[in-house]
């Protein structure tokens, strides 16, 4: 099973404060445990919600608001997509992430045998196909 583990954002985040070397050399540390047990796919933090823009979908219309937004609980200052075999497996993990404050939202990721006949083998190749794609692109 795949999970998205999403860090929430805080006033540093949003301010720009970037972690200290320390910091970055713990997370370092707890991301090689996590990629040398096969858990860790990808992750990336994000820039603050100022270099963003949201876009919101009424019909046929969009608006556009350009960031900084105000920071809500919702806000995301980055995340991880770990392999994991439950959702318990992906919470005993992240415990031990280096984290001294803050919150944290672990959601499994949807799979195909999740969307029943609706996602029919033809979208299900379609899927794959782009899969590999990105993986080519990202390379």
């Amino acid at each position: 099973m795949r999970f998205m583990v999403i860090v929430k954002a805080n006033k540093d985040s949003e301010a720009g404060v970037l972690p200290t070397t320390e910091q970055f050399a713990e997370m370092g540390k707890f991301n090689e445990e996590l990629v040398k047990a096969g858990i860790m796919l990808a992750g990336e933090g994000l820039q603050d919600t100022s270099k963003g823009a949201r876009v919101k979908f009424n019909g046929k219309n969009r608006e556009v608001s350009p960031g900084p937004f105000k920071l809500t609980g919702d806000t995301i200052a980055g995340y991880w997509v770990w392999n994991c075999s439950s959702l318990d497996e992906a919470i005993e993990w992240l415990k031990r992430a280096p984290f001294q404050d803050g919150e944290v939202e672990i959601r499994q990721i949807f799979q195909a045998a999740d969307f029943g006949d609706s996602f029919t083998p033809e979208l299900q190749e379609q899927e794959k196909r782009l899969g590999k794609q990105m993986a080519e692109y990202a390379g």
